[in-house]
């Protein structure tokens, strides 16, 4: 993408009234809708995020399937998620926003037990020893995610990575998390959940084209 193309893009983020994008030092020293994403939404409903929400496809597309619940995809790559953020206006999806973060500052962006589900879709599975810390299944991550989340609050992962897939459910296995559901090859084996098959990203285009299974777990960070 062009620079000029990012610059558009940043400059129409901040018209759009479904992104926010708060400055890291407003986020440390208390984020202002940190336990009042209700008041965002208008309504108390379920709160869903989708962690590296790429250019929001999964955001846009749970959104128009469950009116019921509000999902907000969280990126640091403005101009990647423009798309989603523009799409759902344009489709007037209105249960679905855009937050432009880091996502290791989710635990400053969100009160405990404010979150019901975490999407995390295709990210990078950081393979080298030294990019664990990036990993965004490792420990460090999997504590933060178990602050916000309900009690009984659900995490996603669906990645086209047998590593991050194996790396990820050992690393469940170990903390003693339920694994609910888990699968090797989604489009092969029977009993996915239908959002999982019908709600296909740029990247997962790609893989598929490429002939590489797509793998799901769903899980709890409780026992």
């Amino acid at each position: 993408m062009g620079s000029k193309n990012k610059l558009k893009r940043f400059a129409e983020n901040e018209t759009f009234p479904n992104v926010i994008q708060p400055k890291r030092v407003e986020v440390m020293e208390g984020f202002h809708l940190k336990g009042k994403w209700a008041g965002h939404f208008g309504n108390g409903n379920p709160i869903v995020l989708e962690l590296g929400c790429g250019k929001g496809e999964y955001t846009v597309g749970l959104a128009k399937r469950n009116p019921k619940k509000n999902f907000i995809g969280i990126d640091i790559k403005g101009a990647r998620f423009w798309r989603g953020a523009k799409t759902a206006l344009e489709d007037n999806v209105t249960n679905a926003a855009f937050l432009r973060t880091q996502i290791e500052l989710i635990d400053f962006m969100f009160e405990e037990n404010e979150v019901s589900e975490i999407w995390i879709t295709f990210p990078d599975p950081q393979i080298k020893y030294k990019r664990t810390k990036h990993r965004l299944t490792n420990k460090i991550f999997l504590n933060k995610y178990r602050t916000i989340l309900k009690p009984m609050g659900t995490v996603h992962l669906k990645t086209d990575s047998e590593f991050m897939h194996g790396y990820t459910l050992g690393l469940l296995h170990g903390l003693g998390c339920t694994v609910i559901y888990a699968n090797h090859d989604v489009y092969k084996n029977e009993g996915c959940p239908e959002e999982v098959l019908e709600i296909q990203t740029f990247y997962e285009n790609q893989y598929l084209d490429e002939g590489k299974p797509i793998t799901y777990i769903q899980f709890r960070l409780t026992n």
